[in-house]
């Protein structure tokens, strides 16, 4: 128990804790209890204090045989002084019912971005098993979300993002790497299983890395190049043990690896700064690949061959095949919507633990629906290949958090290098974990 001592000039008996004598001025307050007047019950060894003091400990409460009198051994500290108190306050948790709010909220939206993904790869395989036209339908994908978002904007259910002819002409080489990605990842679907196009496209990280360090000038940690080995080695056993294999399915995948991380480099270099919402800018990116999508889409298929292969699907399917185009086109913008208010709401490396589930939760649906055969060996390789994905993005966390450290902690000793190119090092780094972050749009 604590208390506090105010003496006017008074005096007891001590072990010479508080030999002098002081004189304090008196405080206007003190919070805890005053005992007062000690002054008549100990006559010895006296010092004069008006200032409160905290009483920590008193021993020894007992008569001396020598003397009769009683022997009282007192600690105590002065108020201004700095001590810790043995309690142990509790006070409720204002922020868990937010935090417990914005957990369900992540897994809404995770649930609600793998449903979506899920659904529209199945619907666009479905489509390009009775329309093989990867290009028409790669445009009807980009024309019904751009379609969608002008009606949300006209009718105010969303704010019209508020851009420049700057600003689409940085977008400009976005949306070029964005409409060769798209595409090329649905002519792969065109022609080999949903589950083998995901597994080639779990490869990004390698293409991420090795663009950037081949063609940017970057350098690694050792770890990240290791982390490569199981992703590479996965998809190629993978693609070596392919029952369908296609060479076509298979570049096509490549190639939309590859666009999606030019995509990314050229917009994080050229978006710095630009504000537009994720969901504005994922908007504006389809109408402009849109635009430039459209007349090569007429010049490689052409409304001829369309006409035909439409007729030639509705024949065969009927009229849900109608259903299953507007699907797979509301689908495919719905998904990638909900990719970008997930990067709102949650971190890079959530994203990237979300994004390995996602394929692995497509690659699974779409075995079970389309009855694809898998060889063990095949699977083996799919299992390696995501595997790897996951580790690439720990090993990226891991080395993005150290190196935030030692921007702001670096040293000649620890690093052995001039100070000018270590803080280069560490801003390399944290260059390239903000491009690999950005998994947005792709399929």
């Amino acid at each position: 128990m604590l208390s506090s001592i105010k003496l006017s000039p008074s005096s007891f008996t001590s072990t010479g804790f508080l030999p002098k004598r002081r004189s304090i001025p008196t405080p206007q307050f003190s919070p805890l209890p005053i005992i007062k007047s000690l002054h008549s019950a100990f006559p010895t060894q006296s010092f004069s204090s008006q200032k409160p003091l905290h009483v920590a400990s008193i021993d020894n409460l007992a008569i001396s045989k020598n003397t009769q009198q009683r022997k009282t051994e007192c600690r105590a500290y002065e108020a201004d002084r700095s001590r810790p108190l043995d309690i142990t306050i509790e006070l409720p948790d204002e922020d868990a019912g937010l935090e417990a709010a914005k957990r369900i909220k992540i897994g809404i939206y995770f649930a609600t971005w793998w449903a979506l993904n899920v659904v529209f790869n199945i619907y666009n395989k479905k489509v390009l098993n009775a329309f093989p036209f990867p290009w028409l339908t790669s445009t009807l994908s980009l024309a019904a979300g751009s379609l969608l978002m002008l009606i949300s904007w006209a009718t105010r259910v969303a704010d019209a993002p508020k851009t420049d002819f700057e600003f689409w002409k940085t977008l400009f080489p976005v949306a070029v790497a964005h409409t060769i990605g798209h595409v090329a990842a649905t002519v792969s679907m065109s022609k080999v299983a949903v589950s083998f196009t995901h597994i080639i496209k779990s490869g990004e990280p390698a293409f991420s890395v090795l663009v950037s360090r081949f063609l940017l000038g970057d350098s690694f940690p050792m770890p990240v190049y290791l982390s490569l080995v199981p992703i590479i080695g996965g998809c190629a056993l993978s693609a070596l043990t392919e029952l369908n294999f296609n060479m076509t399915g298979f570049m096509g995948a490549m190639i939309s690896n590859l666009a999606f991380v030019f995509r990314n480099i050229f917009s994080k270099k050229g978006m710095n700064g630009k504000s537009v919402s994720g969901m504005n800018y994922y908007a504006c990116l389809s109408i402009l690949s849109l635009l430039i999508l459209t007349p090569f889409a007429i010049a490689v298929e052409g409304p001829q061959l369309w006409a035909v292969g439409w007729q030639k699907a509705v024949s065969q399917i009927g009229p849900n095949f109608v259903w299953w185009v507007v699907a797979q086109s509301v689908f495919y913008h719905l998904y990638n919507q909900v990719s970008y208010m997930s990067l709102d709401q949650i971190s890079p490396l959530t994203f990237s633990i979300g994004n390995t589930m996602k394929r692995i939760s497509v690659i699974v649906s779409s075995i079970i629906i389309f009855h694809t055969p898998v060889q063990p060996i095949n699977a083996l390789g799919a299992a390696i290949a995501i595997l790897g994905t996951f580790l690439y993005s720990q090993v990226i966390y891991i080395f993005s958090s150290l190196f935030a450290q030692l921007e702001f902690q670096i040293s000649l000793e620890i690093l052995g290098l001039k100070s000018g190119k270590a803080v280069r090092k560490v801003k390399e780094f944290q260059d390239f974990v903000e491009l690999t972050n950005d998994k947005k749009g792709a399929l």
